[in-house]
């Protein structure tokens, strides 16, 4: 049936030297100072530049620097580059990223990478290719701040949405809600990218997404349709599949402010409950790696830790021990019953309903409510849910740790959504974003993963595999485990 829809159109082939990117939603904001979203990040990445990048293992690599140095543990100085240019022709100076990182500390620029700099004293620009940042006390996190898109120190300060960068493409047309069209910017001083122009289309819908890469109107797409579409779009020798270990970290969020939830013995059956082996078959085609945390085997500060193996007879009996009964309405064999939010997105609500059926299996009544995904990430950050499927995706700096598991994080201030407190958690992630020894530094993460396995503030789900589809022409792309599409620089159509 999917072949007979896709030969009954019209194919749209991309222009001969131009691609077609496929994404998952809209990008909030092409502002670096206010990019969030993981579609956001990714169309920052080819039009803005900062001092730094990130590379696979979490640690931070020369981008518009050509390095830095601590002149002390509180002072860090990065020499710039010289022959960059913004995509209005004007040249990249330390001028600009100084304004650039002044105007998100600014309360009234109201830029929610504000608090990322909160260890930042004062910056200095004694030349134009010298950067001193100035820290209150040693602070290893700020390097990973360091990736923000720097801009026209004229335009930093202003209201409107800033689009002029220095990455290797500007931008030439923004439809709202349908596509971003890039161009090659004439001022990036390595060879000029090959793909013109680069457009982003936004594409929610995976089959539609599935449709177009058949057809031709998508040259790319990285956010997977579902595994019986790939395997029907790997059938056509026009298309390549690529596949590699990827690093966002897909998780069941927990809220502790239910009192059942709350009960350490309760998350330990959940966890018990649940084969991630066979939700990763059943859910993604097994495109993925079971987790044990927030950070993948391949970054530098992993350890690994130990998750309650499946077993459901014994999340039963620990459920028992619990004494936990509702009688309202829970079923008669059911302990209690709780209410599990999700996408309206196909594969999420195939996950809630295999995760419904796990639970229900231990006693566990799940009431699974569906919602548009602004909708769900709202009702998520204000505390209104009970259990809810969530991503971290390019997870970087371990720092996260504190901005998600500290007691203090709660919304508006982090990202603790789940209102977890622990007084060891606390102090640990404490100790570790002020350690300045990076060996002491990776000891005190082992011991933050390990005390996240035990205490299960969140559970973790899987590492999700990145999957990649795109037109056989396609040269020189290499899919990244963050998703990032900065190779498209450097990637061409062959004939």
């Amino acid at each position: 049936m999917l072949v007979a829809i896709a030969s009954a159109c019209t194919p749209r082939v991309p222009p001969a030297t131009g691609v077609v990117v496929a994404l998952e939603s809209e990008p909030q904001s092409l502002d670096p100072r206010f990019a969030m979203d993981a579609a956001a990040s990714r169309v920052a990445d080819l039009i803005h530049l900062g001092l730094t990048r990130p590379r696979e293992d979490g640690r931070r690599t020369p981008a518009l620097a050509n390095g830095w140095t601590y002149d002390d543990p509180q002072r860090v100085r990065f020499c710039l580059r010289r022959g960059f240019r913004f995509s209005d022709g004007t040249p990249v100076t330390a001028a600009d990223v100084r304004a650039t990182y002044e105007a998100v500390l600014d309360p009234a620029t109201g830029s929610p990478r504000r608090g990322a700099l909160a260890e930042v004293e004062r910056i200095e620009s004694p030349d134009a290719f010298t950067v001193i940042f100035h820290l209150r006390r040693p602070f290893p996190p700020f390097l990973d701040a360091t990736g923000l898109g720097i801009v026209p120190a004229r335009l930093a300060m202003g209201r409107g949405e800033i689009r002029v960068g220095a990455g290797p493409f500007r931008v030439e047309r923004v439809d709202p809600g349908q596509r971003i069209v890039l161009r090659p910017n004439p001022g990036w001083p390595g060879p000029p990218p090959r793909l013109d122009p680069l457009v982003l289309r936004i594409v929610p819908d995976p089959l539609v997404r599935a449709l177009e890469l058949k057809r031709g109107g998508i040259s790319l797409a990285q956010d997977p349709p579902e595994p019986e579409l790939l395997e029907w779009l790997a059938r056509d020798a026009r298309l390549q599949v690529r596949r590699r270990p990827g690093s966002s970290f897909a998780y069941l969020a927990l809220n502790l402010r239910n009192p059942r939830l709350a009960r350490p013995a309760v998350r330990r059956a959940l966890a018990m409950a649940l084969d991630r082996e066979a939700l990763l078959a059943t859910v993604l085609g097994g495109a993925g790696r079971p987790a044990t945390g927030l950070l993948a085997p391949e970054h530098w500060a992993y350890a690994s830790a130990r998750l309650p193996r499946h077993d459901p007879q014994r999340a039963a009996r620990l459920l028992d021990r619990t004494g936990l009964r509702d009688p309202d309405g829970a079923g008669p064999r059911a302990r209690f019953r709780l209410v599990y939010k999700t996408s309206s997105l196909p594969v999420r609500r195939r996950l809630a309903e295999a995760i419904q059926a796990q639970l229900a299996a231990v006693g566990i009544a799940v009431d699974v409510r569906t919602q548009e995904w602004a909708t769900l990430y709202a009702e998520v950050r204000a505390g209104r849910f009970e259990i809810a499927p969530m991503t971290w995706v390019g997870v970087t700096e371990p720092d996260l740790y504190f901005l998600a598991l500290h007691s203090t994080m709660t919304p508006p201030a982090g990202y603790n959504r789940g209102a977890y407190a622990s007084p060891v958690m606390d102090r640990l992630t404490e100790r570790a974003r002020y350690e300045p020894r990076a060996v002491r530094r990776r000891q005190l993460y082992a011991r933050i993963q390990r005390r996240a396995a035990r205490d299960l503030p969140v559970l973790p789900l899987w590492w999700e595999d990145r999957i990649v589809v795109h037109t056989a022409r396609l040269r020189g792309f290499e899919p990244t485990a963050s998703g990032d599409l900065h190779a498209l620089a450097r990637a061409w159509l062959a004939p």
